[in-house]
């Protein structure tokens, strides 16, 4: 497995990460098993992937259960990122709290639930512009001080509120939404970004040595050769509520697809791959959080580091999605 580090940590990172949202249950999930995630993630590791990024609100609490039960005998050879700054309610309603009460309790129930005394990298999942980041980083600087926590991350965060946040403490990564289809996207699941990837954070990480762990690497299945148009998903699936996958520019994106697809053949990979290596390719890019529900996927998205991704591949990728820019790009 190739690997990566950056200077502003001096941990390293597996280029292909796992990211265990999937694992949260098949409640969020269509065809998620908790005996195929635990397989899955120890498949990972003998593969070589080192990186797990998880978060309490992937199946309220679930997810975080399961990686701990997977890694259990493995925790002293991987780095685990979770998060922290969404909490739910007893109806599921989620609601952005960065408060220091909350974040305390948040931590260690992650810990609990992760069965480790220590999180490597712990991140603000979102914003919350009701508590101010002094605040939030005067409560994490005080983990950090305790062992609880190794680093601070941020995640969905602006170049701006970056800058305020590192008047108050050391901040390690940076995770955003980056994909082939998703360049500077402005919105998730109807959630304004107040960032845009490509032309502001892949810059801001590499000038700080920043890390930077793109998320939804394969447009949520869309990148994938599996992904069906009609019937992907069951309703109560958290990827029915993207309107990229449901709304108008839907057809747009599906025959960008059919025009990567037709590219993956030639070269003969799977698209998944070509997507997952595009981002490796990526110099700013240090691990890419991949979801896996069995050891199939696992072992397809390991596969992604094993082969090189040329200029010329680049290029042809840049003149597929050249005549969609407009959406590509803003959407």
């Amino acid at each position: 497995m190739k690997m990566k580090s950056v200077t502003a940590t001096d941990l390293e990172f597996s280029a292909v990460g796992f990211g265990c949202w999937a694992a949260g249950g098949s409640a969020i999930w269509t065809g998620t098993d908790d005996a195929n995630s635990i397989q899955a993630i120890r498949r990972a590791i003998e593969l070589g992937i080192t990186f797990f990024d998880v978060a309490p609100v992937y199946g309220f609490g679930h997810a975080e259960t399961i990686l701990g039960q997977a890694l259990r005998g493995q925790r002293q050879n991987v780095v685990i990122a979770t998060k922290c700054g969404l909490s739910w309610d007893a109806g599921g309603t989620i609601t952005n709290d960065l408060k220091p009460a909350t974040i305390e309790r948040e931590i260690d129930d992650s810990l609990r639930r992760l069965n480790t005394d220590y999180v490597d990298i712990y991140q603000i999942h979102w914003p919350d512009p009701a508590t101010p980041i002094a605040m939030t980083m005067e409560t994490l600087n005080k983990l950090k001080s305790a062992g609880k926590i190794r680093h601070i991350g941020v995640s969905n965060f602006s170049v701006a509120l970056m800058d305020e946040t590192r008047q108050y403490g050391e901040i390690v990564s940076h995770q955003g939404l980056y994909n082939l289809l998703e360049r500077n996207p402005i919105q998730y699941h109807n959630i304004p970004l107040e960032y845009r990837t490509e032309d502001e954070i892949l810059p801001y990480c590499r000038r700080h040595g920043l890390a930077f762990f793109p998320y939804s690497p394969l447009f949520q299945g869309l990148l994938t050769d599996q992904f069906r148009v009609q019937n992907q998903f069951d309703a109560h699936d958290v990827r029915s509520a993207n309107p990229k996958l449901n709304g108008k520019l839907f057809e747009t994106y599906y025959q960008i697809r059919a025009e990567l697809l037709a590219f993956a053949a030639k070269i003969g990979k799977p698209l998944s791959q070509v997507a997952i290596n595009w981002l490796i390719h990526q110099e700013a890019v240090t691990s890419v959080i991949c979801g896996a529900q069995t050891v199939a996927h696992v072992e397809e998205n390991a596969a992604s580091a094993s082969w090189d991704f040329t200029p010329e591949m680049a290029a042809a990728i840049e003149r597929i999605l050249q005549p969609y820019h407009d959406p590509v790009y803003t959407a």
